[in-house]
């Protein structure tokens, strides 16, 4: 029996004694996050927000087998917030559709989430009318050409099933209760609404595919609500993709269960909370990019040493700088990388690795 098939659907109960708690932390540490970030200044603000836009983009795809390209996200990103960073890079238009979902719910999160918006996400989530090889209907509900509507995983002739959706006749009835409980003005705390907007809607699963990505966006759009700003400084969609099997199994629990949501509440509360205490590494590393250029421009560095730097503080960058290394990246010659480098390590930006000859190398300090 399917959560849809109870009497009570959609009429979700909840035990506050045992969320109360939670709920007050995660709410405490979301108002402590937002102050911090109001004390960096609003170019720090965007460097911060630039980072966590880009997981959340990226680590919310992946929970669903895609795997876009990190850069790619980023550049999309920065353009839309007026943001220059290291290098721009061509961007396909579906990497373009997804960022222009999550901008239109993160600035136009008091903007009522209705049918014709969820349509146009749905038609940007999926630009070509594809979902990998097979056409797809988009920008509409599903229709019952589709059913059953299944979530399933497995070798072709061992599957298993996780879930059968609500059959495609009853969803725009299904959708329509949906909105309306959505942006109606009701007396919830708005955090268990992003985490009830995400069960209900994944489990109505209106569309044919994408109904996992939307369903966080559509959490992160309540979040907006309730952190009353635009900027975005910690990555539900990141912490959920590291605990992706819990996230399934609590999902298909809940399914399988009665209209009482509390422990898919309690899961997901706990989910905000980890999220929410992780975003200290963004912070971190803008902090540390921030104090590493004021450094850099106390004395101007030359184009080549400039490039390196941004290169080097980048996402995609991995592992340490040595000569040649240097050289094939700024298209310079071995001495020249070396005169360059020796300049950044007396200025203490480089920091020299132990060990020398051939394998000497060099990392970015950490302190400044």
């Amino acid at each position: 029996m399917w959560i849809y098939e109870h009497k009570n659907w959609p009429k979700f109960t909840w035990d506050m004694g045992k969320l109360s708690n939670e709920l007050a932390s995660v709410r405490y540490n979301q108002g402590r996050l937002l102050g911090k970030m109001e004390n960096l200044g609003f170019d720090l603000q965007l460097e911060a927000s630039l980072n966590t836009m880009t997981q959340d983009i990226v680590k919310s795809s992946a929970i669903e087998g895609e795997n876009l390209n990190m850069k790619e996200v980023r550049s999309s990103v920065a353009r839309r917030m007026g943001i220059d960073v290291e290098t721009f890079f061509t961007v396909n238009r579906d990497v373009d559709g997804i960022v222009d979902i999550m901008f239109d719910a993160m600035q136009n999160f008091e903007k009522q989430l209705s049918m014709d918006r969820l349509f146009s996400w749905h038609s940007a989530l999926f630009p070509a009318g594809r979902s990998r090889l097979y056409k797809i209907a988009v920008g509409r509900w599903r229709t019952v050409e589709t059913e059953p509507m299944q979530v399933i995983s497995g070798a072709y002739g061992h599957e298993k099933i996780h879930y059968v959706a609500p059959h495609a006749g009853v969803v725009e009835n299904e959708m329509e209760t949906f909105l309306r409980w959505f942006d109606n003005d009701i007396a919830i705390d708005p955090v268990l609404k992003a985490g009830i907007a995400h069960f209900w809607f994944v489990t109505i699963h209106p569309f044919e595919d994408g109904n996992g990505r939307l369903a966080r966006v559509i959490a992160d759009l309540a979040l907006a609500r309730a952190d009353k700003v635009s900027l975005r400084f910690y990555s539900l969609s990141k912490q959920i993709e590291k605990e992706k099997e819990d996230y399934y199994s609590e999902l298909e629990r809940q399914q399988r269960g009665t209209p009482d949501i509390t422990r898919w509440l309690e899961w997901f509360i706990g989910c905000l909370e980890r999220a929410i205490r992780n975003s200290g590494e963004i912070l971190d590393t803008v902090i540390h990019k921030a104090e590493l250029w004021k450094k850099v421009n106390e004395k101007p560095v030359n184009e080549r040493q400039r490039m390196i730097i941004n290169i080097m503080l980048g996402d995609g960058f991995k592992g340490n700088m040595n000569t040649s290394k240097y050289a094939k990246i700024a298209k310079c010659s071995n001495d020249t990388a070396l005169r360059d480098i020796q300049e950044l390590k007396e200025r203490g930006i480089f920091i020299q690795n132990q060990g020398g000859g051939r394998s000497t190398s060099y990392r970015l300090a950490n302190n400044i």
